[in-house]
């Protein structure tokens, strides 16, 4: 029987403006984390991924208009009426890019039109809500700020916040820049000017920061109708009743071995769950002791993809069954290394590396995997908390080597096996019970399901290694 999982947020079970170039840090100040805004490198951008961008009024058809919505609680919509200084104008719909097979989509992408300026006194305000949304992530397309103001983008309490600080030199114009994600169902955007600072009246009627996009994350019951984001084995023909669930699905949270399967837990913390373009997702891990993660080719290719994407580490649950996760650890993916279509993976580096290293790292193995051996997937199906498929015991089930000489994009590249996998799934490591080494790397789905063989990866990447 398949289980179609659901999102699980709280359910287990100095800006950088047009014209500069480079990637400005962030300033830290109490709950504020340290991040970096991108400037992708010189190659084409992608757009980001969504079926249809849909107008911010369209997020709920059931809830009022935002501008019509009463703040109820710290999770409540804004107000009807603006703040000094902004300017609210009504959504406007607009298409963008289908969804690239192989990546599951886990949100929408929502296009609004929302001003914070700068007439007016004390910090500029803006609250986004979308009840149900397991994450709320902003897009800006005109940042001109005074030197010294800066803004903050966090969760309601504070717990979770973000700062970005306006460059030395004043510079205005057009932009296009993400902010990294908030997690839960509302973002706030607060602007903050430096005191003391003298500033012509119509010269700050020229300045402001413009909100044009925001996506958002998909709540369990909207997740659990996204279709099967898996890829298949080239020569295996699609009916589309494919399953990467195989039989009962033995699969649970990663918590719920940290005391019957203390390594395979261990080893699980490794992973991260990559947020690609705001609206997609792939599972990516740390292999090697230095400033590496892998993931699939058919995630992302290229540095610019790379700088879109949010690479989230730690992101479980925080009890066996329970409703509570803990707070991710977020940094930017920054420099692919080397990339393969035919081995399906995509080497690369993150920004701030010093956040994420106390998470641990995984090692390729450089045997070649034999039938029967038995493993254990660490992966984020479906865009959930960490689970693992395949845990020490009776839960094990049918996770081991079915077939060590699989064929994927190339003769005998792969593994095959039937442990249990998602859409979104891909990008995870297969690991070897006997070695706690990663014997594949997971790209297809459609039981069996199979993976890029370890050993030809740990090959090709030991020059980066």
């Amino acid at each position: 029987m398949r289980r179609k999982a659901g999102l699980a947020l709280g359910a287990c079970a100095a800006l950088v403006l047009a014209g500069a170039t480079g990637a400005a840090a962030w300033n830290v100040g109490g709950t504020e984390r340290v991040g970096t805004w991108h400037d992708g490198p010189g190659v084409a951008r992608t757009p980001v991924a969504a079926e249809q961008m849909q107008p911010a009024d369209a997020a709920d058809p059931a809830a009022p208009p935002a501008a019509q919505q009463k703040p109820q609680s710290p999770r409540s919509a804004p107000s009807a009426a603006a703040e000094p200084g902004e300017t609210r104008r009504p959504g406007i719909p607009e298409s963008a890019t289908a969804t690239n097979d192989g990546r599951q989509r886990v949100g929408e992408l929502l296009r609004v039109d929302r001003l914070l300026g700068y007439l007016g006194k004390g910090p500029r305000r803006e609250v986004f809500t979308y009840p149900g949304a397991s994450y709320v992530k902003l897009h800006f397309n005109r940042m001109a700020m005074l030197p010294g103001d800066y803004l903050t983008v966090s969760n309601p309490d504070g717990t979770e916040s973000y700062r970005y600080d306006a460059p030395a030199v004043l510079e205005t114009g057009a932009a296009d820049k993400w902010a990294m994600s908030v997690t839960g169902d509302t973002a706030v955007l607060e602007m903050h000017r430096a005191a003391g600072v003298p500033v012509l009246d119509n010269l700050l009627g020229t300045l402001g920061v413009d909100v044009d996009r925001v996506a958002r994350g998909f709540s369990r019951t909207e997740q659990a109708r996204q279709p099967e984001g898996q890829l298949t084995p080239p020569q295996q023909q699609r009916t589309g009743r494919e399953e990467s669930v195989c039989g009962a699905d033995t699969s649970a949270d990663a918590v719920c071995y940290r005391s019957a399967d203390p390594v395979a837990y261990t080893k699980s913390k490794a992973i991260a769950r990559l947020l690609i373009n705001g609206t997609e997702l792939c599972t990516g891990w740390r292999v090697g002791p230095n400033n590496r993660m892998l993931t699939n080719n058919h995630c992302f290719t290229n540095s610019s993809e790379a700088y879109d994407t949010e690479v989230w580490f730690n992101y479980q649950c925080a009890s066996c069954g329970g409703y509570d996760v803990f707070q991710p650890t977020k940094v930017w993916g920054a420099k692919v290394l080397s990339t393969d279509h035919t081995y399906d993976y995509t080497l690369f580096t993150v920004d701030n590396f010093n956040a994420v290293r106390k998470f641990g790292y995984l090692q390729l193995d450089t045997a070649r995997p034999a039938r029967n051996q038995e493993l254990y997937v660490p992966q984020h199906p479906a865009g959930e908390p960490t689970r693992i498929a395949g845990s020490l015991g009776e839960r094990a089930g049918n996770c081991s080597v079915a077939d060590p000489n699989y064929t994927g994009y190339a003769a005998n590249s792969d593994v095959a096996y039937y442990c249990d996998t998602e859409g979104g799934s891909s990008g995870s490591p297969v690991l070897s019970r006997a070695t706690n080494k990663v014997v594949a790397l997971h790209h297809f789905g459609g039981c069996p399901n199979s993976g890029v063989r370890g050993d030809l990866l740990a090959a090709k990447l030991r020059s980066y290694l």
